[in-house]
């Protein structure tokens, strides 16, 4: 059985859920913005978007570069809900299940929510590995400066502070939404 708890004093804006988007196949920028209208279609009110991100890939390197960036929103769907919904349209913008951090034409992850602990056999949240990537940990700080881990309350600055991926993030020029 899996659990849900809120943690208290997290620094979260405890209203917004907050996502990854990642694509390196096709035109990147374009499969982003459809992830982010499939969000709004779904139930979801973007808030904050983060600026465009050029990302080497981390697992399987031999790959495009990805583009990748982080937005914030409000929503009524509960967790599971809303992870259905992400696949539905990571599956709609052409993304099949291949090889596991393999490219992908549009990658949605649910990173944070509303302040939540989630760890069900499906789904975990935060995100299991938000702790390790540059890649969600750098936009997601542009958008959320003083966000904290909702597990244990550490200042994700701090973890970005002392992360040593070595993979490179770059913001892209005149990208800002």
């Amino acid at each position: 059985m899996g659990s849900l708890r809120d943690h208290e004093g997290a620094g979260l804006d405890e209203e917004l859920v907050y996502f990854c988007l990642g694509s390196n196949l096709g035109d990147r920028k374009a499969n982003l913005e459809f992830g982010i209208s499939g969000l709004k279609e779904a139930g979801v009110e973007i808030v904050r978007r983060s600026s465009l991100y050029e990302t080497e890939p981390v697992e399987l390197e031999d790959q495009p570069w990805f583009l990748n960036q982080v937005v914030a929103g409000r929503t009524s769907l509960p967790p599971r809900a809303l992870l259905a919904a992400c696949k539905r349209i990571e599956r709609d913008a052409g993304r099949r299940e291949a090889v596991r951090f393999g490219p992908r034409v549009l990658d949605i992850d649910v990173i944070l929510y509303k302040g939540m602990v989630v760890h069900e056999p499906e789904l975990v949240i935060p995100h299991p590995r938000m702790l390790n990537r540059r890649f969600v940990l750098i936009p997601l700080l542009e958008i959320a400066p003083d966000i904290r881990d909702p597990e244990t309350g550490v200042a994700l600055a701090q973890v970005l502070a002392g992360l040593d991926e070595g993979k490179k993030v770059a913001k892209l020029k005149g990208n800002r939404f």
